[in-house]
C-alpha cells in the first residue's frame, strides 16, 4: 500500500473534507453555525454519532466564540481535558485554563464534605472564577453541582457538558441543558452516554479557533 506523506495542516484539511462528505452521505444535517464544533468533535473521536447527539442552546456556538474571544477562564474536570485545550490560541486571546481536581485542598474538602473532588472543584471554581467556562467531560457529579449552583443564582459564561459513562450521566446532561436553556446560559451537551475529556477539549478548541480566526490549520504555525 502506498501512503501519501501529508503535512499536518494538509491532514487536518483533508480530514475535515472527508467528515463533511460522510456526514452528507449519512444524512446528518447540522447548522452552519454549529458545524465547526460538530466537525471538530468528529475529527477528534472519529464518531459520527456526535453529528446527531450534540445539542446546543440557542446561539450557543456564536456566544461561545464571543466568550472565548474575550479572554475567558476555562475550568475543566480532568487534567486530560486541560491538556487537550490549545494553549497557544488560549494565550493569544488572553484566556487561561485550570483543573483543580488534583489540588490537595480540593481532595481534603471533598473528604470533609463527604462528596467527590469534582463537586469540591466546581464549588471552589464557582467562587474564584464566577464568569468561567465550565468544560465537563468526565464527572456527572460536576454537572449536578453546577445545576445546584445555577438554581442558587450562579451564572457561568458557558457550560460544556459531555461526561461519558453509565451512572447519572444521561440524567445530569439532560438536567443541565434544560436548566441552562431556562436561565439563558449558553450550553453545549452530548445527549446520551457518549462524551469524554477529549470531546470537552475538542469543543473548547473549536470555539477558540473560531474566536482567533484560526480554523485554517495553516494559520496555527503549521506548514501547509
Amino acid at each position: 500500500m502506498e501512503y501519501k506523506h501529508l503535512l499536518p495542516a494538509d491532514i487536518e484539511r483533508t480530514s475535515m473534507k472527508i467528515i463533511e462528505k460522510e456526514m452528507a452521505e449519512r444524512g446528518i444535517v447540522v447548522s452552519e453555525e454549529n458545524m465547526p464544533v460538530v466537525r471538530r468533535v468528529i475529527h477528534t473521536s472519529a464518531d459520527f454519532d456526535y453529528g446527531e447527539n450534540l445539542e446546543f442552546t440557542e446561539d450557543a456556538t456564536s456566544k461561545g466564540i464571543e466568550i472565548m474571544a474575550s479572554g475567558v477562564t476555562i475550568v475543566t474536570d480532568t487534567n486530560m481535558a486541560l491538556s487537550g485545550i490549545t494553549k497557544p490560541t488560549l494565550k493569544k486571546l488572553g484566556g487561561e485554563a485550570f483543573c483543580f481536581m488534583a489540588e490537595p485542598e480540593i481532595s481534603e474538602k471533598a473528604k470533609l464534605d463527604g462528596t467527590t473532588r469534582a463537586v469540591a472543584s466546581v464549588s471552589y471554581a464557582s467562587e474564584k472564577y464566577p464568569n468561567a467556562v465550565f468544560a465537563v467531560g468526565n464527572a456527572p457529579t460536576a454537572l449536578i453541582k453546577l445545576s445546584e449552583l445555577i438554581r442558587e443564582g450562579f451564572r457561568p459564561s458557558l457550560v460544556i457538558g459531555v461526561p461519558v459513562g453509565f451512572v447519572n450521566v444521561v440524567e445530569s446532561k439532560e438536567e443541565i441543558f434544560e436548566l441552562c436553556k431556562e436561565k439563558g446560559i449558553p450550553a453545549i451537551v452530548a445527549r446520551g452516554r457518549k462524551g469524554g475529556s477529549n470531546v470537552a477539549a475538542a469543543i473548547c478548541n473549536a470555539l477558540l479557533y473560531a474566536a482567533g480566526d484560526l480554523t485554517d490549520p495553516s494559520k496555527r504555525g503549521w506548514r501547509g
